[in-house]
């Protein structure tokens, strides 16, 4: 026969037992990332002809980005060219048989152009077109670096191929010359090249992916092909993205992603890729200041110092300063030509 004392004990085991399981369940949910909010309920069903009409939703789904704009042409600033003489027009059908099966030498592009006999425009060869004269070029620079005696020495034997397969006749800028050109360039993009960062850290709870990406698709941000990864567009189409933002790509393709807890997520911007007139460093500090108000979260550096506004102040004119070395160089910040120069 149970006793009194017994039934007692029993009794304040289970309250005990409850208050354990209690404080355990209010911790986890104290500690869980942040999750977004849910979608609104639907007032009324949704028949076919709404779900056509519906815009796409953001979870799950690749919004398609800008479609990219046409490669712009050479140009002999960071480009070094060589000519193609034909004695009598070439079809375009035979100038893309002549093409070589890859646009490279080494790591600088590589490209060829006609001058189209009707337009009297240089162009990549077009099937039905016919062209006077063509000209190939590679580029002296770029982001691994200059033009080097190897890949000049490439340069020369795909432009000859190109021109025995046409029936013309090549001429070639001066190695060493090129090749100088080349390396000035480089010092010089090096010396005028940014490429910022913000890092956004959680004050006290942690994010899940949805979390953050429900907050970056409020201010125009949208997925990129990359896990972990949100651009915020340009307003002109086919321009790279004014910022992007990354996290953790795990995160991203983790099997529960609600679960995965992120702490920090990034904000970058590549200052010679966007156009000065976007105003890219302004909307990179007003992204940063609403994500961190929305998110509960701090702006700091990649070391985890915090960025005061005087610093950034700071920043800012000397990206100004910066456009300016960039215009005067005929190398504006998101032209077609420091777009190809920083790549």
């Amino acid at each position: 026969m149970t006793t009194t004392l017994q039934l007692g004990l029993a009794v304040g085991g289970g309250l005990v037992l409850a208050a354990v399981v209690a404080h355990s369940t209010w911790t986890a949910r104290k500690n869980a990332p942040k999750q977004p909010d849910p979608p609104p309920p639907s007032s009324s069903p949704v028949g076919e002809e709404d779900v056509a009409r519906q815009e796409p939703s953001f979870e799950g789904e690749l919004p398609p980005l800008p479609v990219p704009e046409r490669k712009p042409g050479m140009d002999a600033l960071i480009d070094g060219l060589a000519t193609v003489a034909v004695e009598q027009p070439v079809s375009g059908d035979a100038a893309l048989a002549a093409m070589p099966p890859t646009r490279r030498v080494g790591s600088k592009p590589f490209a060829i152009e006609g001058l189209n006999a009707t337009s009297q425009q240089w162009e990549t060869p077009v099937a039905g077109q016919r062209y006077t004269q063509f000209q190939t070029g590679v580029q002296l620079a770029n982001r691994t670096g200059a033009l080097n005696e190897i890949e000049f020495s490439e340069f020369v034997m795909k432009t000859q191929a190109f021109a025995d397969a046409v029936n013309g006749l090549p001429e070639f800028p001066e190695m060493r010359e090129e090749v100088g050109r080349g390396r000035e360039l480089d010092q010089f993009a090096n010396d005028h090249d940014a490429q910022l960062g913000f890092t956004l850290r959680a004050v006290h709870a942690a994010w899940s992916p949805g979390y953050v990406q429900q907050h970056a698709a409020r201010l125009g941000f949208v997925p990129s092909l990359i896990p972990g990864r949100m651009v915020l567009p340009s307003a002109t189409a086919g321009m790279p993205p004014v910022l992007g933002l990354a996290f953790d790509a795990q995160a991203a393709l983790a099997e529960d992603p609600d679960q995965s807890a992120l702490r920090e997520v990034s904000l970058s911007l590549d200052v010679p890729q966007v156009d000065r007139a976007e105003q890219p460093f302004v909307r990179m500090r007003e992204t940063a200041k609403a994500l961190a108000e929305a998110m509960d979260g701090s702006i700091t550096d990649d070391r985890g110092y915090p960025l005061p506004q005087d610093a950034l102040d700071g920043i800012g004119a000397e990206l100004e300063k910066l456009y300016d070395t960039l215009e005067l160089r005929e190398l504006a910040a998101g032209s077609a030509l420091a777009r190809r120069l920083f790549s």
